[in-house]
């Protein structure tokens, strides 16, 4: 080997890095403890960065395009180097490739729950999880906070690495803008946009990462929150609570002998009675008794008899009140698992 031979062995003259992993965030270039000649070219291709790094310090950064490394275009390299005449000798320094481009479809999520403080609900905790999209803005940022020394930072790295990173950005975006609870859940779209002004600049300055897109795909809450949730949107789908209770009251007459519905049904066999005592005592005039819904008016006999009232006008036994109810010959109205006889229904069975 030729002494020309054994030079262009030591030297480096070419630094570049093809990148066809798709998964890799940064790339030492491995000089094999070669040193870079004066005049080395430095290619950087698209959605590249290229870092120098000499002694721990960082030096010149390189965008796309093709580089001729001398003193003119490395200012802050010959800086440290302390070259008082210009690069005139080869020297070593660690050339890193940062890719910039843009990395979908992340996910992130919340491993235990985080603490919010909601208007309606007080303090509760809260579960999430969802998808971001993010790129390298600040390459020497992101080398020192997030990649460090590592030769080959990948992707599946940096999800282990900025996991716990970007919930608690996130859990500190959701605490300052005071979003209610109900609102988290119901409108991930609009929140996950709404969460991107407060999440960007706290990714930018501490790890020189941006954040195009943040999605929430789900928002959990605890058990007892979603009951209360549940409870509200029952109300609300209630509305008028007077028109509610007439509409149980009228659900459980036409379910008949239901017994879910009998208590019901009994007091809305008390109202009709109460109603009726009143309208009666405003066509009379007169009060009728405190405490008996079933009051007598005109014949002495009460206006909506039971059976043993009936049993007992007609001279015969309940139980025949009770066939003739069955069998349809007097005409009742039974409630629940009782039987009101209108009196005048009990006429016209008599005319019968």
């Amino acid at each position: 080997m030729g002494l020309m031979d054994y030079l262009k062995s030591q030297f480096l003259e070419i630094i570049q890095w093809e990148d066809d992993s798709r998964d890799t965030l940064s790339f030492r270039f491995p000089d094999q403890d070669k040193e870079i000649k004066r005049g080395a070219q430095l290619i950087v291709r698209e959605s590249q960065v290229a870092q120098f790094i000499y002694l721990g310090q960082f030096g010149d950064t390189f965008g796309p395009g093709k580089w001729t490394l001398t003193t003119d275009n490395i200012p802050i390299l010959s800086t440290l180097k302390g070259w008082k005449y210009g690069l005139e000798s080869p020297f070593k320094a660690d050339v890193y490739f940062v890719t910039t481009r843009l990395f979908t479809g992340n996910k992130w999520g919340t491993a235990n729950p985080i603490m919010m403080r909601d208007p309606d609900f007080g303090i509760v905790r809260v579960r999430a999880y969802g998808t971001f999209d993010f790129h390298v803005v600040d390459p020497k940022l992101f080398l020192r906070e997030v990649a460090g020394t590592d030769d080959h930072f990948r992707l599946d790295e940096f999800a282990d690495t900025m996991r716990s990173r970007i919930v608690s950005v996130f859990s500190e975006a959701v605490a300052s803008a005071k979003v209610p609870v109900l609102d988290v859940a119901a409108r991930y779209q609009e929140l996950g946009e709404a969460l991107l002004p407060l999440i960007n600049p706290a990714v930018s300055s501490k790890y020189g990462l941006e954040i195009p897109s943040f999605i929430v795909e789900n928002v959990s809450l605890p058990a007892e929150v979603e009951q209360a949730i549940d409870k509200r949107s029952s109300m609300a789908a209630v509305g008028n609570l007077n028109d509610y209770v007439k509409f149980q009251m009228a659900e459980g007459m036409g379910k008949g002998d239901g017994g879910g519905m009998a208590g019901t049904a009994a007091q809305l066999g008390a109202g009709v009675a109460l109603g009726q005592q009143l309208a009666g005592a405003m066509g009379s005039g007169q009060p009728n008794p405190p405490g008996n819904p079933a009051a007598p008016m005109a014949g002495g006999l009460p206006d909506l008899l039971s059976p043993a009232d009936a049993a007992k006008a007609l001279g015969v036994s309940e139980s025949d009140v009770l066939t003739a109810l069955g069998d349809g010959s007097l005409k009742g109205k039974k409630i629940g698992t009782a039987w009101r006889i209108t009196r005048s229904a009990l006429d016209e069975f008599l005319k019968t």
